[in-house]
């Protein structure tokens, strides 16, 4: 599942330029008995099977022994912290994480007490597994290192970046089942196009998340659009 999505688009073709480099290691790898066994029933009764923590101990081994002490082990859990773009920077930052996937009713406590120093969670509901959640992180924070995404201004100015939401965006053909690109857009303007797109920025902010208004860095334009919305 994780290598079907890692070997593709922007993230396949950053790890074929040496820009990231991605592994992804079976827990089944690490285990020693015929049945290559890595769920076991819980302790105490209860419905499902939980993930064993020593297949978690001897993967983690390895990857240290063959990359280094990771400066980030972390488990994918609807139990951990929410998952947002100021995450996405901290992780970038690191040399070298790693991302433990969940299965089943869960993983054994033990891995978190003694292997994980962070849980990430990519929002309110449950999944079977945390391969997914695990490949969103990776797209999330590979396109943040340097030359990853061709465009570096196009990451700048992602929703979130700012703590603002993305102006709406527009192209051919100019009239569309009745509709029309805004006039500004085509005037070649580029000083009435960048306020028109910081209005529509802090307009959408405004209407779809106030929340990220109370923490977001406006400059005095974009400042002084919010205090013009307010005023409407």
């Amino acid at each position: 599942m994780v290598e079907a999505v890692l070997g593709e688009g922007v993230l396949g073709r950053a790890s074929g330029r040496g820009l990231v480099t991605l592994g992804v290691h079976d827990l089944r790898d690490y285990t020693h008995d015929r049945h290559r066994t890595v769920d076991d029933v819980p302790y105490g009764g209860g419905p499902g099977m939980v993930l064993k923590a020593e297949p978690f101990g001897q993967a983690c081994q390895a990857i240290e022994r063959a990359h280094g002490v990771p400066a980030a082990v972390v488990l994918m859990s609807p139990q951990g912290k929410r998952f947002d773009h100021a995450e996405a920077v901290r992780l970038s930052r690191l040399h070298h994480v790693v991302l433990l996937c969940g299965r089943y009713e869960g993983v054994d406590e033990r891995v978190r007490e003694q292997l994980v120093t962070d849980e990430i969670s990519i929002g309110d509901y449950v999944l079977n597994g945390g391969e997914l959640p695990a490949a969103v992180v990776v797209e999330a924070v590979a396109r943040l290192l340097p030359g990853v995404v061709g465009d570096a201004e196009s990451v700048s100015q992602d929703s979130f970046a700012r703590g603002l939401l993305d102006y709406p965006d527009y192209t051919r053909p100019a009239s569309w089942r009745g509709h029309d690109v805004p006039d500004v857009l085509l005037s070649g303007h580029h000083g009435e196009i960048r306020a028109w797109r910081t209005r529509q920025s802090v307009r959408r902010t405004r209407e779809r998340r106030p929340d990220l208004l109370r923490h977001a860095a406006l400059d005095d334009q974009e400042r002084a659009a919010l205090d013009e919305l307010e005023d409407e």
